[in-house]
């Protein structure tokens, strides 16, 4: 699944370590949802989206 994960880090000069602990998951799973090797789990989903203060349909395309 397509996602805006890497540019959301980059526009807040975040590493995928940073945002690994501000999701509560390891940065290896970060960086495997951000290159489309893995889908997020649903709360992994609504994790990610609370951390940047947006909707999951704002960072995941379904269609991608």
């Amino acid at each position: 699944m397509k996602n805006r994960l890497k540019v959301l880090r980059a526009e807040r000069n975040w590493s995928q370590a940073d945002l690994a602990d501000r999701a509560g998951v390891s940065r290896q799973a970060i960086n495997a949802v951000e290159t489309g090797k893995f889908d997020p789990s649903l709360p992994l989903a609504f994790t990610l989206a609370e951390v940047f203060g947006l909707r999951i349909e704002d960072i995941f395309d379904p269609n991608g």
